[in-house]
């Protein structure tokens, strides 16, 4: 038996680190978090300190057991979890669950997975750091508080099923802000004046493009700017040319990968860490959840090595940055690929991709800076006070231009300016065209993912662990959704002088298409306003920052964790109390006007199931009537005419084998029915859908229903061999079976299904875990949680 129990978070990462140490060491994994408050009730005790009660979670009881047998064998135990406090709390618990004693107990950290790391986090081991433990404990306990607390009050004023969280709530707030800035804004269109010369260049005609520094206001002022150029002479009246120079960005921190990897790569958040969490467990990159921006002196040195083989000793410019972001609390460094010679790694694509733009941003951070050469020309017009500018850009030095290329989130960034040609003062230049094109200014842009982590970076609010779980749960919750948007036609005007005549156009354009952006829903949006109006500290910024700010205190021991939870506990409570009590129920509800049929009240508001027209009130002797609210449309803007639109569902569109076909919108979107059976409509829009196309419909879902029909039995309708997403699986009325590896599913009996249906395992129903106060023993755990007992 080994005498050195090592036990991470993960199987990788175990598989990893077992490569690296002798037959005396075995690696196990406890598979993430053992140990939690029970799912239900709040489990936090408030007249004692607010000592937690937490539980083996049931999918972990088996991996306990095994690693308490594993333990008991061993000398040592090697508590080797992540970093960061999330990984100190694992530590911890597994400490407290698995019964170990503190003299065989060691706990090793390091950042990035190799074998000298490993060796020497081996070689000088620490023990559980109770500041670290304790600051999570408090995140977890304050949650819980407030998600216990307030989520009883959404259910009782707003909807049922309803949740709340204090991070998630603000993230809400953020988008549901946006949205009404965007809403709000109102920007005149202006004429923008753009003009093309013709010069020659080594005997060739290049073209000269130049604009108007300012705004042309109205249609009437870019008419006049062109008719006073008709006639004008163009001159070259002042050339600058001066030196300029661009730093490299800095390396990678957990929100800048983020970004960087939503801009470059078109992943999510969650997509970026989970791919990126893969690269660190294989030992390629180092820890990925971090807010520094250090790098060793290891890594700077490497860096230099590798671009002066790669680019030349001239691209070498060796930095150490430092972190400038909001409540930055991670010592450890940047993230960076764990061996810079390695150009490219094994892995699947997205794996391939995410470390290709780790190791340039890397290597592009030690690199020299761009030189550049940017010209601005003046050019006169002999008719009016006006000049247009024409600028140029010229790199002399590509530097770490080479490697990277920083992206943006400005939609609206101009192209990079090119080379001028050659020009001289006094020099007169030849006009090809001229236009002034109607333009419209851009409200401000809603959040992609990246750039709401951004915002809540700089505001200081959540860390890097919990970007990705943020924003994950305000989309299952269904407050905000992430989707693209189509734009709408929208016509523009535009002049040319061409040949000293002038024309006008009016073009098409499509505006205002959105793609992967954050849109709060209407439940988001009036839970975010009751919140705001009853719980504004819970939802103000700064507040939430200085909460933050506070778990910090308590990772370096400077504040106590349970008179931190105390002071936040005692004036929320309160806020809950006096809400029960004397706030109104909130629906978000608009009065539209009067319906024209029975002269009643049309309103919108949130319904038990979601947003909903009613036409009459309930104090009305006749019954209100309802209607859902279409995917697409808001409690917010959504008009009289197209809340009346709505009652004319359902609506019978025609008849197809004797039975009736009913256009209608459910609460999973439009559908035709017929026959009892119910058919989504994709394209198609229930209200104007005709009888013809109904049929069409129809007909198009039993041709795809039979072709995932693999095989059927005489013996029993209910039985079915089926094409699956994730291949062919047997059926059973609404039960599903896995068929084996080994069976070919076109032929197999009916027998052998049946084989299979009785030999299928049981779905076991979870046992709940008998639950563990936060600190049963004399241990090293039972001092963080001693603290927490009032005194």
């Amino acid at each position: 038996m080994a005498k050195n129990l090592v036990i991470v978070e993960s199987p990788a990462k175990a598989k990893t680190i077992e490569g690296f140490l002798g037959a005396d060491y075995i690696v196990k994994s406890s598979f993430g978090h053992v140990r939690d408050l029970p799912m239900k009730g709040l489990h936090v005790d408030i007249e004692n300190g607010y000592l937690p009660t937490y539980e083996v979670s049931a999918d972990k009881k088996d991996v306990i057991k095994e690693l308490t047998q594993l333990a008991t064998k061993a000398d040592v135990v090697w508590l080797a979890t992540d970093e960061d406090r999330e990984g100190e709390a694992i530590s911890w618990h597994l400490f407290e669950a698995l019964g170990l004693e503190q003299a065989k107990v060691k706990r090793i950290v390091f950042h990035e997975i190799t074998k000298p790391a490993i060796m020497k986090a081996i070689a000088s081991p620490r023990g559980i750091d109770l500041n670290l433990v304790e600051a999570q404990q408090a995140r977890r306990v304050l949650d819980r508080l407030v998600g216990f607390e307030l989520s009883p009050i959404l259910w009782k004023k707003i909807k049922p099923s309803l949740s709340a969280g204090r991070v998630q709530s603000v993230a809400v707030r953020l988008i549901v802000e946006r949205e009404r800035e965007i809403k709000q804004f109102k920007g005149s269109p202006f004429f923008k004046a753009k003009a093309i010369f013709e010069l020659e260049r080594d005997g060739e005609k290049v073209g000269l493009h130049a604009e108007l520094p300012q705004k042309l206001e109205v249609l009437q002022d870019a008419q006049k700017f062109l008719e006073e150029c008709r006639q004008a002479v163009f001159s070259i009246s002042n050339l600058e040319t001066k030196p300029a120079s661009k730093s490299p960005s800095a390396p990678f921190t957990t929100s800048t990968l983020q970004q960087e990897a939503s801009r470059k790569l078109g992943f999510s958040v969650a997509q970026t860490m989970m791919v990126a969490q893969r690269l660190y467990e294989s030992g390629k990159i180092t820890y990925m959840r971090t807010d520094s921006v250090n790098l060793s002196e290891t890594a700077i040195s490497s860096a230099a090595v590798e671009i002066g083989r790669l680019y030349g000793t001239e691209y070498i410019e060796s930095r150490q940055y430092t972190t400038k972001s909001k409540g930055a609390q991670e010592a450890h460094e940047a993230i960076r690929p764990t061996y810079l010679q390695k150009k490219e790694v094994e892995g699947d694509r997205n794996e391939q991709r995410l470390y290709d733009l780790i190791w340039k941003r890397t290597i592009a951070s030690q690199m020299s800076n761009a030189k550049l050469e940017r010209t601005t020309a003046t050019i006169d017009i002999s008719t009016s006070e006006h000049h247009l500018v024409a600028k140029g850009e010229v790199i002399k030095f590509d530097g770490f231009l080479k490697v990277y290329h920083e992206g943006t989130d400005q939609e609206d960034e101009e192209e990079q300016s090119g080379m001028l040609p050659p020009l001289s003062v006094g020099q007169v230049l030849q006009l090809d065209q001229l236009t002034a094109t109607q333009r419209f200014p851009l409200h401000p842009p809603r959040y992609t993912e990246a750039s709401l982590v951004k915002k809540m970076e700089e505001l200081g609010i959540g860390r890097p662990s919990t970007y990705a779980p943020t924003i994950s749960t305000i989309q299952k919750r269904e407050y905000v959704v992430k989707e693209s948007r189509e734009g709408e036609e929208r016509k523009y005007t535009v002049l040319t002088l061409t040949n000293g005549e002038i024309t006008q156009a009016e073009k098409t354009e499509m505006a205002g298409s959105e793609k992967a952006k954050m849109f709060p829903t209407d439940i988001g949006m009036v839970v975010n306003d009751f919140l705001l109006e009853h719980f504004g500290d819970i939802l103000d910024y700064h507040f939430t920052a200085k909460i933050e700010k506070q778990f910090d205190e308590i990772a370096e021991g400077q504040k106590q964790w349970d008179r931190m939870i105390d002071e936040f506990y005692g004036p929320f409570h309160t806020d809950v109390s006096k809400t029960i009590e004397h706030s109104e129920k909130a629906t978000g509800e608009r009065i539209l006007g009067k319906d024209p049929v029975s002269g009643k009240q049309v309103s919108v508001r949130i319904g038990r199931y979601g947003p909903m027209v009613q036409i009459g009130t309930a104090d009305e002797e006749e019954k209100p009537k309802f209607a859902s609210l279409r995917k697409e449309q808001r409690l917010e803007d959504i008009t009289l005419e197209d809340a009346l639109e709505l009652f004319k569902l359902p609506r019978t569109v025609g008849s197809f084998e004797g039975h009736e076909i009913v256009a209608n919108v459910g609460r999973f979107g439009p559908y035709v029915r017929h026959d009892g059976k119910f058919v989504s409509l994709k394209e198609d829009d229930p209200l104007s859908i005709t009888g013809e196309r109904a049929i069409e419909v129809i007909l198009e879902k039993r041709k795809a229903d039979k072709e995932r029909v693999i095989k059927t039995f005489d013996q029993d309708a209910e039985v079915q061999i089926l094409k699956g997403r994730w291949g062919p699986y047997l059926v059973q009325g609404k039960n599903n079976f896995k068929i084996p590896k080994e069976k070919v599913p076109e032929e197999l009996t009916f027998e052998e299904c049946m084989e299979i249906i009785a030999n299928a395992p049981v779905k076991k129903t979870a046992k709940k875990a008998a639950p563990q106060k936060a600190a049963p023993k004399k241990s090293a755990s039972k001092k963080a949680a001693s603290k927490g007992k009032k005194k």
